[in-house]
């Protein structure tokens, strides 16, 4: 699941399944922004984060990236403007079920300015920043609709096509309805019989 920041919301205002209430945060880096800041919404949003378990459901950040890329050029063909995009990913696991991966997209655009590079490069880095915070409320936004997305384990089997059974007797004649009410009926024994000739 994919989704695009663009609107503004309260914080804390989220409602989210009691599966997740109580919940373990791990991550692909412990000290990141990203994982700091999705901690951070959790507990605005009530839900105590404790130790990984066994029994308790785990939000896992798998990854997060940044790029950049020209929208608009001076007439020195120098870039003048730029579109910024964040990706991260992340599964949530829930025991009794399967894991629900998800993943956020994140863009923003701003304008550059050649003759103040510095102070371009340090308005980036705040933009990103301000884009991870995006991106973690965005996550609280979609595990509070966690609940209509979990399949039981084993549950999918259920929708699976069954094998067909391997120990039919298979000269014994088969009937197949056609159109007009006429039946049609094959051996294979017929049909090898056909191909012999």
């Amino acid at each position: 699941m994919m989704s695009t920041a663009c609107s503004f919301h309260l914080r804390g205002d989220y409602l989210l399944p009691d599966d997740v209430k109580t919940i373990s945060v791990t991550s692909f880096d412990d000290y990141g922004m990203i994982t700091r800041e999705v901690k951070k919404q959790l507990l605005m949003n009530g839900v105590k984060i404790v130790p990984p378990a066994k029994n308790v459901s785990n939000l896992h950040v798998l990854s997060d990236s940044d790029s950049d890329r020209t929208l608009s050029l001076y007439q020195n063909a120098r870039a003048a403007e730029y579109e910024l995009s964040y990706n991260t990913s992340y599964i949530v696991t829930v025991p009794g079920y399967n894991p629900k991966a998800y993943s956020v997209h994140v863009t923003r655009s701003y304008l550059d300015n050649p003759m103040a590079a510095l102070a371009k490069s340090v308005e980036k880095d705040l933009i990103l920043d301000e884009m991870r915070v995006q991106a973690a409320e965005q996550m609280l936004r979609q595990m509070a609709t966690l609940q209509t997305q979990l399949i039981p384990v084993g549950a999918e089997d259920a929708t699976q096509p069954k094998d067909f059974p391997t120990n039919i007797d298979d000269t014994q004649p088969t009937t197949q309805d056609l159109d007009n009410g006429v039946q049609q009926t094959s051996t294979t024994e017929a049909i090898a019989n056909s191909e012999a000739r």
